[in-house]
């Protein structure tokens, strides 16, 4: 940062403005994005209360939905009349889909008015580009990947809530899913330090952050330099804050010594995010999973005699190339079986760039939709069972602030991840709170403080 320190102060120089980003995607795009407008603020650039009072717009791009690029291409398009009309106003373009081969030269030639393009290793170095850009008046563009660059620490940050915060463990991936293009964006993977962790978690602690969310692309296969692993990292972060989660954890990385773990510490909360993606043995082996549809259940079992009230959820895909109706009815029966507290269903997506792209047998989007909504409606039924369980019971919840659907209400979340609509007197964002569960509804429970 101390190269970086240079071009913030030119920048700040200059009389800075106000700046909007546009995140897409996933929780490592959204925590990227608070660093950005953290490194912004240091620049002299304030928030704009609207887009047409922003004098800089960044997006933070996504590519892991097939539509993702035309509905960029689209937004940024829209710009094109403003920056005809205010030619000072700087469109910046950033992120995954910067990464993915080709795709910075597609932005560029349908949207020749943009004026700063980086991808995922750069963001450290937004004060640069912007610096020059603003000096020199020519476009930068800096994609670059480089498994072997040092993270980038230090970095500021405008954190979206003052009781939770995401915490970046690892980037990168190296497990090659078929039909996924994050290797090839994010790179190989990279892990912190643990003694940079545990400081941000201990920074974050001292401003009244109540709770934590440990980021990776696999943090079950997080290896720092030292050998730490996964396990004993959560061992480490243990009290610093009361409540840590995390995610995304793969399957075949999920070991004894981590469920253990997860259940003998108090901070650590009972949930988990295991993507399964697939029932079938057959569809598992074509996406390279590395594991079965038994190996799978076999896990589920052993978290659930761990910890038998912990909160469980997946992500699962519908019409995988050559995905046929035996094979999606054998994801309904794993669906049946591990009985989610949640799952999220996706319709195959081709990725450019993936090994799935290029398989034979699509499957038609209409047997896809057909399928999916089955699916759908068989986890909308086991989902309210669950929820319908919790009904008469005491949960320990933590306030996160008021309730989007009820004026009235605050909104919380359980250790194992539900979310409760509550109320009572003198509650606050970031209290812990004992509430009697009233009722259930299709996704949230309702309850009261407990006097």
């Amino acid at each position: 940062m101390d190269r970086q320190r240079g071009f913030m102060d030119r920048v700040a120089a200059m009389g800075g403005g106000r700046y909007e980003i546009v995140t897409y995607g996933c929780q490592m795009n959204a925590r990227d994005s608070e660093t950005l407008a953290g490194l912004l603020q240091q620049m002299g650039y304030e928030p704009a209360r609207s887009r047409e009072e922003a004098t800089l717009i960044l997006f933070n791009t996504c590519c892991v939905r097939d539509n993702a690029e035309r509905r960029v291409f689209g937004n940024v398009g829209h710009l094109r009349a403003r920056k005809r009309e205010d030619p000072r106003l700087v469109v910046g373009v950033c992120g995954c889909m910067m990464q993915q081969d080709g795709a910075a030269e597609r932005l560029l030639a349908s949207a020749p008015f943009v004026d700063i393009v980086f991808g995922t290793g750069s963001l450290h170095r937004l004060p640069e580009l912007l610096c020059q850009y603003l000096e020199e008046g020519r476009r930068q563009v800096l994609v670059e990947t480089d498994a072997r660059a040092p993270i980038a620490e230090g970095l500021p940050a405008v954190r979206q809530s003052g009781v939770q915060a995401f915490v970046n463990i690892m980037f990168g991936c190296d497990n090659f899913c078929s039909y996924c293009i994050v290797p090839y964006v994010r790179g190989r993977e990279r892990s912190r330090e643990p003694r940079d962790i545990l400081h941000e978690a201990e920074q974050l602690a001292k401003a009244g952050v109540k709770e934590i969310t440990l980021l990776g692309q696999n943090v079950n296969s997080y290896r720092a330099s030292d050998g730490t692993g996964f396990p004993q990292l959560l061992r480490l972060l243990d009290g610093v804050v009361p409540r840590i989660r995390f995610m995304t954890s793969h399957p075949k990385d999920l070991s004894d010594e981590l469920i253990s773990a997860m259940a003998e510490l108090p901070s650590v909360c009972k949930q988990l995010h295991l993507p399964v993606q697939s029932g079938s043995d057959a569809v598992l082996e074509r996406m390279n999973r590395r594991y079965t549809a038994e190996k799978y259940l076999a896990l589920v079992e052993k978290l659930r005699e761990a910890m038998p009230g912990i909160g469980l959820s997946t992500d699962i895909i519908v019409g995988f190339p050559g995905e046929t109706e035996q094979d999606f009815e054998a994801t309904m029966e794993l669906d049946r079986l591990a009985r989610y507290d949640s799952a999220y269903t996706f319709l195959y997506s081709k990725r450019r760039g993936t090994r799935a792209a290029e398989m034979p047998d699509q499957v038609p989007e209409e047997i896809m939709k057909e399928r999916i909504y089955r699916l759908i409606a068989q986890q909308e039924k086991i989902t309210a069972e669950k929820l319908a369980a919790f009904v008469g019971t005491e949960q320990q919840v933590l306030v996160e602030g008021a309730s989007t659907r009820d004026k009235k209400a605050w909104m919380g979340r359980t250790d194992s991840g539900i979310a409760v609509n509550l109320t009572g007197k003198d509650i606050r964002p970031g209290d812990m709170l004992q509430v009697k569960i009233e009722s259930a509804g299709a996704n949230t429970l309702r309850g009261r403080r407990e006097e």
